[in-house]
Parts: structure tokens; sequence; C-alpha cells
């Protein structure tokens, strides 16, 4: 690596206050987190979610730099916590308290923030419970289930002034960090399209039949903001996200979330004027996936600028040879952006430049986890001390969000729609109606 871009990679990594990293919305700056903590106090975390994806955050919380505390682990499910003791427990020396009800944590005023790795449908009631009890959120994506709790959490993390960093962790990448800067100077001339893609091959599901919850299983507080129901088999564990809509958001939340960041970023729009979206279920038809396993989703913009989502998630052939990434195009070139760095291309298509990061994060593993997740985990630490800019503050996420958003509902009302380009409400009165959903009485996210 030469000088120059060893300088570039101690800077990004940095996310130094200075470098403004929104689309259309100011980045939020270290100078307005001054004097929320001392920046030699040790920060007591809590972790709510213990399934496959709170490991990614455990480095970045016990690096010396972040001189923080993990005091609770917080679990729905007993086996869930159990297991996470015991692995966090190879990485520290003491041992953090466990709580199944997230509610007595936040209640602990020695509780400074909470990473939430929870189902979708707690992540927007969750996160507004803890900035109102005085607590700082990293807030996993997605950072919301429907569009109502996405006005919701950006609202109250004006009201509270907590530092709310969303788990769009590639927003922490030097390598992506460097290219879209470039592409925003006109590297690749105007640009003009953006495709973000994604390609697994998640297997058979269960049919989800009537069960009797599994031991230990708090299912009540599982559901949480959720109507209760009956309990239906292997919900709980990761397959919420295909049963229907209670808990999940579909691939659209639960992965498309990231790529489709990248691409609103490099291409420096907003809300979208227009919304497309077509979604089929391909495979396994005799198995309990309740919703697309592939979908295309197109998205206008002003100046005609265009993203367009393919994701399939149960057939993994790399059409665009890769499983995920960004592909950028330029009036002058295009660019590929993935998590393990960048291609550059001339507008014959010749590779004139590349950044590999050699990171460990860029595939489709359940629960993924890696130096990007450290990263921006060391970067809300850093934000809470004042000490940088957050790469990700929920107002830039959560506009990315309202992409994943617009998506499912065009699938479910099977129709495109037009979009109010300032405000991002939906035009289309049939399509409103799912703007938000039902909640169990008493369990509705309020500021």
């Amino acid at each position: 690596m030469d000088n120059k871009r060893r300088d570039f990679l101690k800077k990004a990594t940095l996310a130094t206050a200075g470098i403004t990293i929104g689309s259309g919305v100011n980045a939020m700056t270290a100078q307005s987190y001054n004097n929320i903590i001392g920046a030699n106090d040790r920060i007591n975390v809590a972790i709510q979610g213990l399934g496959r994806r709170y490991g990614a955050f455990i480095d970045g919380i016990i690096a010396k730099q972040s001189n923080a505390r993990i005091s609770y682990l917080c679990d729905v499910m007993p086996s869930q916590m159990d297991k996470a003791l015991k692995k966090v427990g190879e990485k520290i020396k003491y041992k953090p308290s466990l709580e199944e009800d997230i509610r007595k944590i936040l209640d602990d005023k020695e509780v400074d923030a909470v990473f939430m790795a929870t189902p979708d449908h707690w992540h927007t009631p969750g996160a507004i419970m803890a900035m109102k009890a005085g607590k700082h959120v990293y807030l996993e994506k997605p950072c919301s289930h429907n569009p109502h709790e996405n006005e919701l959490v950006v609202a109250a993390q004006k009201k509270y002034n907590k530092v709310v960093q969303m788990g769009n962790q590639q927003r922490s990448s030097a390598q992506s960090i460097k290219i879209i800067k470039e592409i925003h100077d006109g590297k690749i001339g105007e640009a003009y399209k953006a495709i973000a893609f994604y390609a697994n091959a998640r297997g058979k599901v269960p049919l989800p039949v009537k069960a009797t919850p599994p031991n230990g299983l708090n299912w009540d507080l599982f559901q949480g903001p959720s109507p209760r129901k009956d309990y239906t088999h292997d919900t709980w564990n990761y397959n919420w996200h295909w049963y229907g809509w209670d808990f999940g958001t579909a691939e659209m939340g639960n992965n498309a979330t990231h790529e489709l960041d990248i691409a609103r970023w490099a291409l420096n729009v907003n809300y979208p004027k227009h919304v497309e979206a077509l979604g089929w279920k391909n495979h396994f038809q005799d198995d309990g996936w309740e919703m697309y396993d592939e979908m295309l989703a197109t998205y206008t913009f002003e100046k005609d600028k265009v993203i367009q989502w393919d994701g399939v998630s149960r057939n993994s052939y790399k059409k665009y040879g890769k499983a995920r990434g960004t592909i950028i195009m330029g009036t002058e070139g295009s660019a590929m952006i993935d998590r393990s760095g960048y291609e550059l291309f001339d507008r014959r298509g010749e590779k004139i430049d590349e950044w590999k990061s050699g990171s460990s994060e860029g595939g489709v593993a359940l629960g993924g986890g890696g130096n990007l997740s450290t990263m921006h985990t060391v970067n809300f630490f850093n934000a809470i001390r004042g000490k940088e800019a957050l790469t990700s503050p929920i107002e830039i996420g959560a506009m990315s969000q309202m992409l994943t958003h617009y998506a499912n509902i065009s699938y479910r009302v099977n129709k495109g729609f037009e979009v109010d380009e300032q405000t991002g409400r939906i035009y289309d009165k049939e399509a409103m109606k799912l703007w938000s959903r039902q909640y169990e009485p008493g369990w509705e996210p309020k500021l």
C-alpha cells in the first residue's frame, strides 16, 4: 500500500468529524456530541438479542480504545444467554449479568448504551424505550419495521439527543468512503445508475405449524410490540424472517438495506419519486417461506437517476460475479463496490484502479461480523465521547431504510407508486395503508 492510501486509510478509519458522509443530509459532527460523556469515562453497555449477530460487536466493545464494559446480556431465550455468556467469557475477565427483560436493564442508571440485535419488530420500539431511559443506541438494521417507525426513530433521536448509530457497517469502510468521495468528485463523470445485488442459497424452511414454545422461551416478550398470537414451530430461531410480516421485513430489510445504502450514498440522492417492485417465491413451493425469495425493484430519482435492486435469496448463482455488492454507472466509467473494497473502470470497461481491504465481512454467512463491524462499533463509542462523527447516524440510515420499505409495500399491493421526494410519503392510498402496523395494546412506540 502506498503512502497516499495509507494516510487515507488512517483518516477514513478514524472517521474524523470533518468528513461529510451523508447523502443530502448533513452528517452529525463530533462537536454536536460534546459534553455528552466525559472522555475518560467507561461506557457500560447492554446487548439485547443474542442470536447470530451480537458476536460482531464484541471485539469493538472490548477494544482498549473503546473503554467499555459489557454490563448485561439480554435475550428472551435462556439458552441464548448461556451460550453468549460462555462465548463472551472467552474474551473478558468479568461476568456480565443476564436478564431476559430489557425494560429492567433500562431502569439501571449505570447503563449508558444498548446494542440492539433483536428481531426487526423490536428495533424502533426498543430504541425509543432506550433513548427515553437516557441510553445511546447501536441499532442493527433494519432500523424500523415499517415507514411509520422509520419516522419515529429519527424524531426520537432528535428529541432525546442521544447517539444512535445504525448498523450499516459498510459506512465505516475506508475503501467505500474513498471511492464514493471520488464518485461525488466526478471520477466516473455523472453517476446516473446503481445496481445493488445479493445472491444466497438459503434452504428449505419448515412449515410454521402451531406448537408449544420451546423450553424457556418467553414468547410473550419475544412478541413484544407485535399483536399476540399462538406460537408456531421454529419461529423464534431466525425463521421469523420468512414467516409473514409480524416480526420480519423479508430479505429487503434483512440484507438489501446494506447495498441500497451504498447505492443511495454513491448517487447522492434522497427519496425517490417512483418505486416499483416485483417479487416471486421461486423455490421450495411447499415449504414455510411465506414471502418472495427473489425480488427486482426499481427506484427513480430526480435528474433521472435510477437504483435497481436484484436480490435472490435461494439461488446463489453470481450473475454479477459476486454474492453481494453495488455497481455504480457513470457517464465516464463505473465502479464495483462491496465490503472487501472497490474496482474502478473507465468507459471502455478497462480496470483503472482498485483497493481491496481484505475484509473478513464480505460474504453472505449468517451473522456476519468482522473488521467493519468492529470499526463501526468503535466509531459509536468515539461519537458518544464527542471525538468523531457517526459514520451512519440514524437519519441517514433511516432514509436508506425507506427504500426497503417501499419495495416491500409495492410487492404487497402488487403495483408501483409515486413518492413525495421531500417528505418520503407515498401518494397511493392503498399503499399508505401499509405505512404502519397494528401493535399490541400498551406497546405502541411513542415519543
